[in-house]
């Protein structure tokens, strides 16, 4: 067992060990933000029409 654990954690390179990466359901959210930001942005005039 103490192999396997040592070769799951050698997945890694080197110099990317020590970085703590951030949740996966943060990215996630995060890219859904920037579409909907994004969209409002180049969708701006088409949704103030709908409005009025």
């Amino acid at each position: 067992m103490s192999e396997e654990n040592k070769d799951n954690e050698e997945l890694r390179p080197t110099k990317m060990r020590g970085v703590a990466f951030p949740k996966a359901k943060y990215g996630a959210i995060l890219a859904v933000i920037i579409i909907i930001v994004v969209n409002l942005i180049f969708y701006k005039e088409t949704i103030l029409s709908f409005l009025k």
